[in-house]
Order: structure tokens, then C-alpha cells, then sequence
């Protein structure tokens, strides 16, 4: 298209969504998944995922995101927590909060409190629990929905172990592993993921405040890392759409040659100072049929979302290059469209 062309793929040629905080773990059963048109999730918890059907709680952004990404597809997101509730309470209220939503995927994200209640006589035995996974599974796969088993993630953000309840909570860890093994569903590993990014982020070795506000509830940052986590067990990470950023130039008289370079450098700087920049492109006019109108110098940027767009406009960077262009310009053309991949 242009004889000048320069992209960023080898940098930048993976998606950038909401904080990018979420790290690749192999989660031996949730490859595959694929959310499809019209599915209905239903996200099944309890305090974690109540409040994570707030306006900027997990559910709520993984909503958001769907929607943004897969706006032809209809996808309902529904939340079901309950602050307090066990794998027994979700087995009770099953029917009503869940079944006759009629979904065809529940994410059930369950664990902290049949742990962290044993604290005061009121846990869940393993063996309980253990048998009350399995008939919530069986119960949903019953109605033709399929079920993401979440391991429960943290009691307590430190990383050497020091956690009062860390070897109970790997052991309950191991049974919703164990179950979604025996059961063949899809399984989010939240413990593995959680450690691990709490390994990398936590080097003062907090109780809290780095994924959570006191050891188990999400802060802001906590709810993009679930989020994050979330879409990829839901097959939602990758968009088939993309976000072009059409820019034409119509340079000044005056501006130089070495001015209108200037710009070109600049321009072709910023994917590597704005990281929501999946691809760039330029070229000069070549066209024969005279209608360039005096535009002679063309850009493509190219976002992953539109909340690529939204952080690149504002962006310092962008913000310094539209300083620098100002003066040197007759005439801009701005022209967005969406694309498939």
C-alpha cells in the first residue's frame, strides 16, 4: 500500500486488554472454551463475586469487555454472589439464582469461605465439599450448561508460605483440581495465578493491598487481574475485530522537508512509547487519480479494542506529537473503521 512501512508486530503483536496484569498459567482444562452467540453466564460466588457485580467488580468488566469485543454475539452476564456462602449455600439457592437464569455457562468461583470459616467451627469438610462440587456441577450440566470451576485464590497475599490457612486452602485447591478433572469441565486455576503474579509483585512480602483491600476481597487492581483471568477461561481474550486509526496529512508550504521527516519519525515513534498500539503503518500518496486533495503523507494506527484508542489519545506521548504536528499542517483527516482480522 505504501512504499515506507513500518509495524510493530513483533512487539506488540498480542492483544492489550483492561490492566494486562493477567499471567499465562496452563490451566489443563479450560483450553478450548469459547464463548458463542447468545450464551448466558452466570457467575456463581459469594462476597468476591458480589462484589464483583459492582460497576468496576470483575463481573461488571468482564461484561463490559464482551461486550465491547463481541457486541454481535448477545451475551448476557449475570452475577450470583453471596457474601458469606459455601459450596453448601450455593447448592441450596441453586435452583433460583443460577437454573432459572436459564445459562448455558456457569463460572463458579468458590472456596475462601469453606476454608476461612474453619477459623471459627463453621468450614466445610473436605469431604463436603468435595461431594457438593460435584453435584453443583451435575445439577448445571443437567439444564445443557457448562461449568468453569475456579480454584479459590488467597487468604493473605504473603508469598513465602507465612499465610495462617496456605496449606489448608492448597488442600481444598486440590479437590476443585481433583473435581474438574473427574467431571471433565473447564477449570480457572485463580490459586496459581494468583501466587504466581503475587510472587513477581509482592516483594515485601504483604498480607494485603497488592490483588486484594485485606487479604481475600479485590481492590481495583485485583479486579482487572480476575477479569483478565476470567476471559481467558471464557475464550473472550481475543477479538476478530480490529480497531484502525486512519491519519492524513496535508503538510504546509512552509514545512520543510526536514520538518515533514520530523513528523514522520515522530509518529512512527509512538507504538513503542504507547503500548495499546498493536500495529503502525505509513506511506506517502501514490495514487493516479488525482483526488489526494493536497494530503500527501497517510498513517494507520491499529488498536486491539476501543479502549486501545481511549488510552492512546490522551496518552502523554500522543499528546507531545500533536504539539509537534500543529504548526507544521494545513489540513488533518481523521478516519476510525473496524476490521476483521
Amino acid at each position: 500500500m505504501s512504499q515506507f512501512s513500518r509495524t510493530s508486530r513483533l512487539l506488540f503483536s498480542f492483544p492489550i486488554f483492561l490492566a494486562s496484569v493477567c499471567v499465562t498459567t496452563n490451566d489443563a482444562w479450560a483450553k478450548g472454551f469459547k464463548i458463542k452467540k447468545g450464551d448466558r453466564i452466570v457467575f456463581l460466588g459469594d462476597s468476591i463475586t458480589q462484589a464483583g457485580a459492582r460497576p468496576n467488580g470483575f463481573v461488571s468488566l468482564v461484561r463490559n469487555a464482551i461486550h465491547e469485543r463481541f457486541p454481535e454475539l448477545g451475551v448476557k452476564v449475570i452475577g450470583a454472589g453471596i457474601s458469606g456462602h459455601k459450596v453448601p449455600d450455593l447448592e441450596k439457592r441453586l435452583d433460583r439464582d443460577v437454573i432459572s437464569k436459564k445459562p448455558t455457562v456457569v463460572v463458579i468461583y468458590i472456596g475462601i469461605n469453606d476454608v476461612w470459616h474453619s477459623l471459627s467451627g463453621r468450614g466445610t469438610s473436605k469431604k463436603d465439599y468435595e461431594e457438593g462440587l460435584i453435584r453443583l456441577i451435575d445439577r448445571i450440566e443437567k439444564v445443557n450448561a457448562k461449568v468453569i470451576l475456579c480454584t479459590p485464590s488467597v487468604i493473605g497475599e504473603k508469598t513465602d508460605g507465612s499465610n495462617k490457612l496456605d496449606k489448608m486452602l492448597d488442600e481444598y485447591c486440590a479437590i476443585s483440581r481433583k473435581v474438574a478433572k473427574a467431571k471433565s469441565c473447564a477449570m480457572l486455576d485463580l490459586r496459581k495465578r494468583f501466587l504466581k503474579y503475587l510472587k513477581k509483585n509482592n516483594p515485601k512480602n504483604q498480607p494485603r493491598n497488592v490483588l486484594t483491600v485485606d487479604g481475600v476481597h479485590l481492590n481495583a487492581t485485583g479486579n482487572r487481574f480476575v477479569t483478565d483471568c476470567m476471559l481467558d477461561a471464557l475464550g473472550a481474550s481475543k477479538t476478530n475485530r480490529l480497531l484502525r486509526h486512519v491519519v492524513l496529512f496535508k503538510f504546509k508550504d512552509s514545512t520543510s522537508p526536514t520538518e515533514v521527516r520530523e513528523v514522520v519519525d515522530a509518529f512512527a515513534a509512538l507504538p513503542e512509547k504507547i503500548d495499546s498500539i498493536v500495529d503502525f503503518e505509513f506511506g506517502t500518496d501514490v495514487s493516479v487519480e488525482n483526488k489526494a486533495a493536497g494530503f500527501t503523507h497517510g498513517f494507520i494506527v491499529t488498536f486491539a479494542s476501543a479502549k486501545g484508542r481511549e488510552h492512546y489519545l490522551p496518552h502523554a506521548a500522543h499528546r507531545a506529537f500533536v504539539k509537534l504536528v500543529g504548526p507544521r499542517v494545513e489540513k488533518v483527516l481523521v478516519f476510525d473503521y473496524w476490521a476483521k482480522k
